[in-house]
């Protein structure tokens, strides 16, 4: 019995001086010029202590990055992400209701010319329905707060962001996938040409009024539009490629976290470049050029179409016996 009581009377001894200084919690401070706030300024610039990770900067308890990263991404690639988006659909939209669509001056003929293969056709796909659930998973981890929040509440913000990472995040391998293969599949067809000064010159003959009625300006396999969208998309879809696989693979690639907030940077900056293409490319073939959806459908394309907007490419398959019809 008397070993029953003796052990918690011994506890209670032992535990006497910890209860007192948790009692007054100035106590240790004071009696050692309040180690507490060197401790807290010393993490504040970034004291290395000891861990079991591999990564270096993980020694930090709190990391020090450059905070004008934040204010950059938060305040200016936020609205103009959603600009890019919102403002080009805008913008064609009115463009459409005064110009209207830029319809076959000969009407279709009825006979479809390949221009496409069975390939190419999935190849394309590979690559554009990842981009397109990419800009709109991306318009709302990027500008949900200035969109979804204020609309919806933050509730709502959450369930989307919670939805919208992981497919972000998993809808960006096939997106690399398909750029890598366009950007050296298709690069022999997209060569610049004198013509192509032309084109710009005349906005492509899609204008239907004053002095752009009518013209039908040279252009060889793929227009000059059509050129400069594929090295836009080369370009800034390797930007936002390699700041990718950075925020997704840190555990290999181990950046800083400069680096990580840099590529983060980045990545949204192209990803708004190629969001604004991306709209006036689906705009292009959709609803403004009569007859264009067909290739990335089929594969082919009506004769009168490539007569009107590929004509050089048109005349150089007929001219080599290449032009081959669909059955």
């Amino acid at each position: 019995m008397f070993k029953n009581w003796l052990k918690p009377l011994l506890a209670l001894v032992i535990m006497l001086p910890a209860l007192a200084l948790a009692a007054d919690p100035g106590t240790v401070a004071e009696q050692a010029g309040n180690p507490s706030d060197v401790l807290w300024q010393a993490i504040q610039q970034g004291e290395v202590g000891r861990t079991t990770s591999s990564i270096g900067h993980h020694g930090q308890l709190i990391n020090t990055p450059d905070e004008r990263f934040l204010p950059l991404r938060s305040d200016w690639l936020a609205p103009a992400f959603a600009l890019s988006l919102f403002g080009m659909i805008g913008v064609f939209i009115l463009f459409i209701l005064v110009n209207g669509a830029s319809k076959l001056h000969d009407g279709f003929s009825g006979k479809m010319v390949f221009r496409w293969s069975k390939a190419d056709v999935a190849i394309h796909w590979l690559g554009a329905i990842p981009c397109l659930l990419l800009i709109l998973t991306g318009l709302v981890l990027l500008t949900g707060r200035l969109i979804v929040e204020p609309l919806l509440g933050q509730q709502a913000l959450a369930s989307f962001g919670a939805f919208a990472k992981p497919v972000h995040d998993y809808m960006a391998i096939p997106f690399m996938l398909g750029w890598l293969i366009m950007s050296i599949k298709w690069a022999k067809n997209q060569i610049p040409a004198k013509y192509d000064i032309d084109w710009f010159m005349v906005v492509g003959g899609y204008i239907n009024f004053g002095p752009f009625k009518g013209k039908h300006p040279d252009a060889g396999f793929a227009n000059a539009g059509e050129k400069l969208w594929f090295w836009a998309f080369v370009i800034f879809g390797a930007v936002i490629s390699v700041s990718g696989v950075i925020l997704l693979f840190p555990e290999y690639v181990e950046p800083s976290r400069n680096l990580s907030l840099l590529a983060l940077i980045l990545h949204a900056a192209a990803a708004i470049i190629v969001t604004a293409f991306s709209v006036v490319h689906i705009f292009m073939a959709t609803v403004l050029s009569e007859g264009g959806m067909d290739c990335m459908v089929s594969g082919y394309c009506d004769e009168n179409w490539a007569k009107q907007h590929h004509n050089v490419w048109y005349d150089e398959i007929k001219a080599d016996g290449t032009l081959k019809y669909k059955d």
